[in-house]
């Protein structure tokens, strides 16, 4: 009888995981584009938990909220532009280690480090960031073969970011990213993918196809890419890098969203017209990655600082952006910013 009893059981486990896996709440996650802050250059006044008190509470309406860091959290060192002073055709980015306990206060989870920023100050300057993100409770991801690991209700949340760097987790080698992506599937239920790609500037709203290049560096195929590791098992692709938002795409039922522009650039991102377009993606998602319901929170960056939006310029941006480049493979988003699953 016991041997009889066991066999059913064992005969109803993958049923009993099935119907405990659907009962498992959706995950909501926020993501927002670059953070650059330089001690050099001139930090935001009172520090960045008063300068972005504006938008705290935005930030904090998440089970996990992520950004880009480019630059280093991090003191000393050698700058990559040596003795000059960063601008021009060379920028570096340092502001304190400190400021990752004021990141952490303003709600963010996880920081995406695979950018041409992350070393700046050499790989000591990274090594610091690293410390003082592990000590603010913070995860990171972009290293090489790096994969981020949140738990969130219960659930294992993995993240991974990618750059078209050598000494990141790199976007340029595809099937790379594809089994680091197959492997991140195994240990969670929910893969994040981060990436950080394409030219820069004012004129690069658009998503196009094929390969893009800036300064002569190869910043990869955004499109191609996003598709390989949602094909491999990615529940969600962010984007970041050109420093404009741009559209959002629908691609077998996932979200990608190609960039958010600029979050936070005090003093050392270029602003003005849609170089001050910004947001807050939030999104909740279920099963697998499906879009339960979604939001693009429209902010405009205020000398660098970003600022809530009532006239939600950038959702109306993103509208035709995501109409013109992604025509039926996108999602419905509505004037206030709202995104429908349908």
């Amino acid at each position: 009888m016991a041997v009889a009893l066991a066999a059913f059981i064992q005969l109803l486990s993958p049923g009993i995981a099935a119907a405990t896996r659907s009962k498992q709440r959706p995950i909501t996650i926020e993501w927002v584009g670059d953070i650059a802050l330089s001690s050099e250059r001139g930090l935001p006044p009172g520090g960045l938990a008063v300068a972005l008190a504006p938008v705290r509470g935005l930030l904090r309406d998440s089970d996990i909220t992520i950004g880009n860091l480019e630059g280093t959290l991090s003191v000393g060192g050698s700058s990559k532009c040596g003795t000059r002073v960063s601008g021009g055709d060379c920028y570096a980015f340092q502001a304190p280690p400190a400021y990752a306990g004021q990141l952490r206060s303003l709600g963010f989870g996880d920081l995406n480090l695979a950018n041409n920023h992350s070393l700046d100050y050499g790989p000591g300057g990274r090594a610091q960031t690293i410390g003082a993100l592990n000590a603010a409770g913070i995860t990171h991801d972009g290293l090489p073969g790096e994969i981020a690991i949140r738990r969130v209700a219960g659930r294992r949340v993995a993240i991974l970011g990618f750059a078209p760097y050598p000494y990141d987790a790199n976007l340029l080698d595809i099937p790379a990213a594809q089994a680091l992506v197959r492997r991140a599937r195994r240990m969670a239920s929910l893969v994040v993918v981060i990436i950080h790609a394409g030219a820069e500037g004012a004129d690069q709203a658009h998503t196009p196809y094929g390969e893009q290049y800036y300064l002569g560096e190869d910043r990869g195929n955004a499109r191609g890419f996003a598709h390989a590791v949602i094909n491999a098992g990615a529940s969600i692709v962010l984007g970041s890098g050109p420093h404009v938002i741009r559209g959002i795409q629908r691609y077998r039922n996932r979200l990608i969203a190609y960039s958010l522009g600029d979050f936070v650039g005090y003093h050392t991102l270029a602003d003005g017209g849609v170089l001050s377009e910004s947001a807050i993606l939030r999104v909740t998602l279920g099963g697998g990655g499906r879009v339960v319901r979604g939001r693009w929170i429209s902010i405009r960056l205020d000398g660098g600082l970003p600022r809530p939006d009532p006239a939600n310029a950038s959702a109306q941006f993103l509208r035709t952006l995501s109409r013109e480049d992604f025509g039926s493979d996108r999602f419905a988003i509505m004037a206030s910013g709202a995104i429908s699953p349908s």
